[in-house]
């Protein structure tokens, strides 16, 4: 069966020259007679592989020796609960700043840990549909961190600015937008991403935390979960998720090879606008329900006029070899994900898609 054009929300597309290469090495890694699964994580081979991939996110978005890069399993909604149990220590607070399901699993985690305040929150009858300005923020000076998501998968919302903490930490899970465009990592205490949108398989998570921070964390948690023990242990303290991070090294070195960041922003903007103009060509078909500059170049969700004719856009899109376009259960409607591994020649194909749809509705 060839290849679909992938607009899932996560896990999701993954670029097909790393996939081949992956396909390549999967039974022979470099000529040991056996694949990148089975070494050791303590072997020489994975420790190149392990070493080259903490060398490639310092370079690619140019983290300072500030800042430990750490490898972690559980994706980012365990560090909903490992962050506060980590970082909110008794007697202190912590913000967060409320724009989407994600936003509120992850204050809800942190309540179950420690005291924790909404800084903000965007919903309005059970929708987010934007993102707040600074001037919305009800911030503590005293706050242990200040905790925001910068990227809305199901919403569809996402921050172009980000919100100014002042001196109090700020802590974002930039899962579904890791690595579309440069980012100015020294203006974050932390910074932690699940890894199945834009860096590499599920099951990972990159954090990027500020060395302080780590030493200062607390130390009446068991070992497993503190920071400082997978800081002092290079991520290795026990088996990571081996094949994931050699993945997430290959997705690193063929950025690097392309371009960088600064290409990745460029192409995900032209995309961004190929969908965006699609919709706004046609507004009396399409609209999208998140305000201008809310509006996300990750996940972009719009609706028809009926439900029946989204069934039916899902389903004739699937058929043209368009998988993913269903919105979330919550929320409903369609949702394109075009995360790094999108390719602009797919967002074409859906443009064009939905001119054709139109015309024959």
């Amino acid at each position: 069966m060839p290849r679909v054009m992938n607009f899932n929300a996560g896990p999701a597309a993954l670029p097909s020259d790393v996939l081949e290469l992956a396909q390549q090495e999967l039974l022979d890694y470099q000529g040991t007679g056996m694949s990148i699964m089975e070494h050791s994580h303590r072997g020489k081979a994975y420790s190149a592989v392990h070493d080259d991939a903490v060398s490639l996110v310092r370079e690619v978005l140019k983290v300072s020796d500030d800042y430990e890069v750490l490898f972690l399993q559980g994706g980012a909604s365990t560090q909903f609960a490992v962050l506060p149990m980590n970082l909110l220590k008794a007697g202190q607070s912590a913000d967060y700043i409320m724009t989407g399901s994600w936003s509120k699993k992850a204050f809800g985690e942190a309540k179950t840990v420690g005291t924790v305040r909404s800084a903000c929150s965007t919903e309005v009858d059970k929708k987010f549909v934007r993102v707040p300005k600074q001037r919305e923020l009800d911030l503590d000076p005293k706050a242990a961190y200040c905790h925001f998501t910068t990227n809305n998968t199901i919403a569809g919302t996402q921050f172009d600015a980000f919100p100014d903490s002042g001196q109090v930490p700020l802590v974002a899970d930039m899962s579904s937008d890791i690595l579309w465009r440069p980012t100015d990592v020294s203006k974050f205490g932390m910074i932690y991403a699940g890894a199945q949108k834009n860096i590499g398989p599920s099951g990972l998570a990159l954090v990027i935390i500020r060395k302080d921070l780590v030493e200062a964390g607390r130390e009446d948690i068991p070992k497993i979960f503190q920071y400082r023990t997978h800081a002092s242990n290079n991520s290795l303290y026990h088996t990571p998720p081996t094949f994931a991070i050699y993945m997430l090294r290959n997705v690193l070195a063929r950025l690097k090879k392309n371009g960088g960041l600064g290409a990745v922003e460029k192409h995900n903007r032209a995309k961004g606008k190929l969908l965006y103009d699609a919709i706004e060509a046609r507004p009396d078909f399409y609209r999208c329900p998140v305000e201008e500059g809310s509006r996300s170049l990750m996940n972009v969700v719009f609706n028809l006029n009926t439900p029946e004719l989204e069934a039916s856009f899902i389903e004739k899109a699937q058929a043209a070899g368009m998988v993913g376009l269903k919105g979330h259960r919550s929320v409903g409607g369609v949702r394109a994900s075009i995360y790094n591994g999108a390719s602009i020649e797919w967002l074409e194909a859906l443009a064009s898609f939905m001119n054709d749809f139109h015309k024959d509705a």
